[in-house]
């Protein structure tokens, strides 16, 4: 099962991922699907520590994320974020995605294995 937080509202923060955190324990859900729209622009500048403190949350409580959007301009800028990017891609706790449909491909296929 797939919680997807919409577009619109507050963004993650290590705060508001123990809401959303605490609004999907018991539904279910294996992953939450976070819109690039949702994070704070330092979540990509990972010397800020937004981003491990939020994936650390989620790890913690079992529940695998996935960053849904276009972060092609902040991995120009920081080649530690392309780093995390492609070896959080090639496991299992945490994704990041183009699209949904990128996303929901993705997950298909993780499941066949």
């Amino acid at each position: 099962m797939i919680h997807t937080l919409p577009p619109e509202g507050p963004p993650l923060t290590a705060a508001t991922a123990t809401d959303v955190i605490g609004g999907t324990w018991g539904t279910g859900a294996e992953w939450v699907v976070v819109p690039v729209s949702r994070l704070d622009p330092e979540f990509f500048r990972l010397s800020s520590g937004v981003a491990g403190e939020i994936t650390q949350k989620f790890a913690n409580y079992r529940l695998k994320l996935a960053v849904v959007g276009d972060i092609e301009e902040h991995l120009a800028r920081s080649a530690p974020l392309r780093d995390l990017v492609r070896e959080a891609n090639a496991g299992s706790q945490l994704w990041f995605a183009a699209t949904e449909a990128e996303f929901t491909a993705r997950l298909r296929g993780a499941t066949r294995r």
